[in-house]
């Protein structure tokens, strides 16, 4: 049997058709929700395109009231064009609530992506300068975190690297392992994901350098690190930091004390102090006037260049190296007599006291 379709659904539909076709989706969606008296909120006529928006997405509201959020800000131009992209997709019930950043004029589509994968974790920014102690290390984020400095020293118990030897109840084992920089913290990371993250990227560090020549003079990575360390804490100026290596690498071969003012200061806990006589006497074994070759650990946290350093040392026979400028230069000397010469030079140039 041949059913009749009356003439004026068949022009409704070819109507709808038209209209699809021609206007798009924004104005079909304009058009539906004019049928039921919904007001179309749309994009100000001043918004320019392409710029960088915040945009608060409250929790448990439909896309309804979303669509106006995003069309009071400029990021679509309709808010019954979004809602209409929604509807189509099917995904109501998976808008995120939460802050998320949005380019005006991105439309509906893209905006819904956005919403979709949900808001990016809030973060928030540390600085740890190179150089620094664990201790001190440990202290800053304290201080840069909403933890605590007993709950990071606890915390250094679940982190994990190739260069540590898992002692983990002493915090000092750690000592140079945690990388010196600027980091973006997620607001959500836990203090473990913090200190693995410095600690990670330490190992990432030193694991793009080559650290044949040193292993060939019978020193591994981390003692590599060690002179690392105390580069980071002798030198000035980035030019004297292989000087500074060869003459720690030097030392080493022959046998002869580091005699490392840095390492007595961190076997002091002190900073900035004028060593005394005294001071050369402390039994440690980061007295490098008193022990033979390289202090147990590193005496603190090493910047790339650093690390460079003590990888590739310079060429030299330097043995001494003493402060002669006001700029934080060193000059270098093969014998002692050489160094004394230097050594009385700075004084007489108000270097040295």
């Amino acid at each position: 049997m041949t059913s009749k379709v009356r003439p004026i659904v068949v022009l409704a539909a070819v109507a709808l058709v038209a209209v699809v076709a021609v206007t798009g989706a924004r104005k079909l969606a304009a058009w539906v929700g004019g049928l039921g008296g919904v007001t179309d909120v749309t994009a100000p006529a001043d918004i320019v395109a392409g710029e960088s928006v915040e945009v608060v997405i409250p929790a448990g509201v439909a896309a309804r009231q979303i669509g106006s959020l995003l069309a009071e800000k400029g990021i679509v131009d309709s808010s019954l064009a979004f809602e209409a992209e929604v509807r189509r997709q099917g995904v109501a019930d998976r808008l995120q609530a939460g802050t998320y950043r949005m380019v005006t004029g991105m439309g509906p589509a893209a905006a819904l992506e956005v919403l979709l994968n949900g808001p990016e974790d809030a973060s928030y920014r540390i600085t740890l300068r190179e150089g620094l102690w664990v201790s001190e290390l440990l202290a800053s984020l304290a201080e840069q975190t909403p933890y605590t400095l007993s709950e990071f020293e606890t915390a250094l118990d679940q982190v994990t690297s190739p260069y540590h030897n898992g002692e983990a109840a002493d915090p000092q084992t750690w000592e140079g392992l945690l990388y010196p920089d600027t980091y973006e913290i997620s607001e959500s990371a836990t203090p473990v994901q913090i200190l693995q993250k410095l600690a990670d990227t330490m190992t990432a560090r030193v694991d793009s350098l080559d650290w044949s020549a040193l292993q060939a003079r019978g020193l591994s990575v981390y003692e590599g690190i060690i002179v690392a360390s105390m580069v980071e804490a002798e030198a000035k100026v980035d030019d004297d930091r292989p000087l500074i290596a060869s003459v720690i690498v030097n030392r080493l071969e022959i046998g002869m004390p580091l005699q490392i003012d840095a390492t007595v200061l961190y076997a002091l806990g002190e900073r900035g102090k004028a060593l005394t006589l005294d001071d050369l006497e402390i039994d440690s074994p980061y007295n490098t006037y008193r022990i033979g070759g390289l202090p147990p650990t590193p005496i603190g946290a090493p910047a790339l260049r650093s690390l460079e350093a003590a990888a590739h040392p310079a060429d030299s026979d330097f043995l001494y190296y003493v402060l002669t400028s006001a700029d934080g230069r060193h000059s270098f000397a093969e014998t002692y007599d050489e160094f004394l010469r230097l050594k009385a030079q700075a004084k007489a140039d108000g270097v040295l006291p």
